[in-house]
């Protein structure tokens, strides 16, 4: 059995990735649409529900994304938690740059915003709320539509998804 290290003041980055990533959690897609009509996307772990009445949900997103700031000029975003099946969609979604939305594997939610096609979930938000925590930005979205599934969980832990 291996033992504890030492503890460490005031952890860097690095330190912190590695720790959070023993971390389990699961894979999703934000997607929102800005007000010239242009899509964007981008995977993401850090997903959290804060209240189930009213439902609403929380997602942290770096700074100055394109997906933050669409998702911030119009008030709206869409998340899609993947199933087991949808990892090359994840990492499509976690690189800068690129089309993302192409191969059909996406739909519409009611309010436009597309979402993973075949996602074990998928959320449609207004944003409730954010604040500025650290290096990143969190949104609270309340939920106003929501589908589900039955099917395995994409989960991420570490470098990798299992």
């Amino acid at each position: 059995m291996s033992r504890l290290g030492k503890y460490v003041d005031d952890p860097d980055p690095l330190q912190m990735r590695r720790s959070m990533g023993r971390l389990l959690s699961g894979v999703s897609v934000v997607t929102a649409v800005d007000r010239a009509g242009d899509r964007h996307g981008m995977t993401i772990s850090a997903l959290g529900s804060i209240s189930l009445a009213p439902p609403i949900v929380m997602i942290a997103l770096n700074f100055d994304t394109r997906t933050g700031v669409a998702l911030q000029e119009t008030g709206r975003f869409a998340v899609s938690i993947l199933g087991e099946k949808q990892e090359a969609i994840a990492r499509r979604f976690a690189v800068p740059g690129g089309e993302r939305f192409e191969g059909g594997e996406f739909e519409e939610a009611p309010c436009g915003i597309p979402v993973v096609a075949e996602a074990l979930v998928q959320f449609e938000c207004e944003v409730h709320g954010r604040d500025v925590v650290g290096d990143h930005e969190v949104s609270f979205g309340r939920v106003v539509a929501a589908r589900f599934r039955e099917g395995g969980r994409l989960i991420y832990i570490g470098a990798g998804t299992a």
